[in-house]
């Protein structure tokens, strides 16, 4: 095996009967180039916007039960807001037949998750719709 080495400015080229050491070898590949994309039309609506009434509107009417984090893609916390809201419906309901009634007071947490829905509601309501899809949609920022 005989490598001859050369020395062209200041780098070393180490040449094989295999190709050479030190530059890049041309590819017969090229990588395909795809055109940048589409910058969003000026006034046209913004990708993810027509999330937002929906979001909204399901926020404030069954804010307890998760279904504006589905809308807007949020599967784990939904799902969350979902068995928070049930379990605590359904132990209220069995300890406080366990406690004649007592246990009634349990039902502040299904509450409190519904109010949590009211809030995110009203939050995306008040955001423009740049400020929506930057946080939510985006930035997906799953809590408040």
């Amino acid at each position: 095996m005989c490598a001859i080495a050369s020395v062209v400015g200041l780098s070393v080229i180490l040449t094989t009967p295999y190709g050479s050491y030190g530059q890049p070898s041309p590819s017969p590949y090229q990588q395909p180039s795809y055109p940048p994309p589409a910058p969003p039309t000026p006034g046209g609506p913004l990708p993810g916007a027509e999330k937002k009434a929906p979001a909204a509107l399901m926020a404030i009417l069954l804010g307890g039960f998760g279904v504006h984090k589905f809308v807007l893609g949020y599967q784990k916390e939904g799902v969350a807001m979902v068995a928070v809201t049930l379990g605590g419906f359904i132990l209220s309901v069995v300890v406080g037949i366990l406690t004649y009634g007592i246990g009634f007071v349990l039902l502040v947490i299904p509450m409190a998750v519904s109010i949590i829905g009211w809030i995110e509601g009203a939050l995306y309501l008040s955001k423009s719709d740049e400020e929506f899809v930057a946080t939510y949609v985006q930035g997906r920022r799953p809590w408040f």
